[in-house]
């Protein structure tokens, strides 16, 4: 299987399945001299892993990492990067694969069944194996080390609609998403939601969402016209998240509905020389290359596809039956992808600071 790599001067890649022994990174790329314990990747890992609260999957995974290589004690004691690819472990320990020996022969309507089958001859049925979001804990370990060397950016995700029903803007505090179990940054929001997906997870189903990405601080020119574009690996990145359909950078699809004049983001003369934007519709992102104003993406996650609702489908033989999805299920997996969705733009943010630093020397 290939294409488990991402990322250019900053690569990373993933290895493991949802009911393997363990999942990991290999991260190339990263600088040397820079400080790094395993206590800097957990944080993150922490707000990703599951069964924190009714609305994930109660799956209790305590998603501890270890450093396998690439640190060694710096001349000031500390721990530090060596420049050496780092090699991260996380192993699996609340595995319950039996709960899928009823799917082993059906494939699951919206999951990636049919078409790991039909390209590889053999797929993991327990619990998806390598097209499970349980891989997405590699990439948040990997987004962690990312962090470490953009450090003077600011990367904030959060969950800004589930189902039909969306946040307040003149709401939005992003001191709020650390108070509710939704990553949601306004409180009104995050209380009818809790009722709301109650309802669904009591009827065994699940609904999509919609997370919001943006990043502070990245100065103007990271990024390349045409097949460098910072907005284009953006979007890849996000797209490559499971259960992702859909990604906008800005307005995104809303940029439709604007005129010429009220979609272009006019300028007056700032500070140090640099413009002043007045609006930023383009998502801090024009022409591929970043404008110094906040860089916003969002991306839409279907709902759930493993859900208690009788469905049909086809077995492996080609007989037609239906099929009931048991086993640890999140009613919303939008919920963690916030921490996922954070990564990968710090991932993407830290390969343009790489490859923007080699170019201008």
């Amino acid at each position: 299987m290939s294409h488990n790599s991402f990322g250019h001067l900053f690569r990373i890649t993933t290895f493991g399945e949802s009911h393997g022994a363990a999942l990991g990174a290999v991260i190339d790329g990263c600088p040397p001299q820079i400080s790094l314990v395993p206590e800097d990747i957990q944080v993150f890992l922490n707000k990703r892993k599951p069964g924190q609260s009714r609305f994930t999957t109660q799956r209790r995974e305590e998603d501890l990492v270890k450093i396998l290589s690439g640190v060694f004690i710096g001349a000031n004691g500390q721990q530090v990067t060596t420049g050496a690819p780092i090699a991260l472990l996380i192993e699996n320990t609340d595995q319950r694969s039996k709960d899928y020996g009823d799917i082993a022969q059906k494939y699951r309507p919206g999951h990636a069944d049919y078409v790991y089958d039909a390209k590889y001859g053999v797929r993991d049925y327990r619990g998806g194996g390598r097209s499970s979001a349980r891989e997405t804990a590699a990439r948040v370990a990997a987004g962690a080390i990312a962090r470490k060397i953009i450090p003077h950016l600011s990367i904030k995700g959060a969950l800004v609609q589930i189902g039909p029903h969306k946040i307040d803007r003149s709401r939005f505090d992003w001191n709020e998403i650390d108070r509710n179990p939704f990553f949601c940054p306004d409180a009104k929001a995050a209380s009818f939601w809790a009722d709301y997906l109650d309802d669904i997870r009591k009827n065994g189903s699940s609904i999509g969402a919609v997370v919001e990405v943006t990043a502070q601080g990245a100065p103007p020119g990271w990024g390349a016209p045409l097949y460098g574009k910072l907005d284009a690996d953006l979007a890849a990145a996000m797209m490559s998240i499971n259960a992702v359909k859909g990604v906008e950078i800005g307005d995104g699809f809303e940029a439709a509905l604007l005129t010429g004049e009220s979609n272009a983001d006019e300028m007056r003369s700032g500070a140090n020389g640099l413009p002043n934007f007045l609006s930023n519709h383009a998502g801090g992102i024009l022409g591929g290359i970043s404008t110094g104003q906040p860089i916003v993406v969002r991306f839409a996650v279907k709902p759930t596809s493993s859900i208690l609702t009788p469905r049909q489908t086809v077995d492996a033989s080609g007989n037609n039956t239906e099929i009931v999805t048991k086993g640890r299920h999140d009613p919303c997996v939008g919920i963690r992808a916030v921490p996922v969705g954070e990564a990968m733009m710090a991932c993407v943010l830290a390969d343009h600071f790489l490859r923007h630093r080699g170019q201008i020397g």
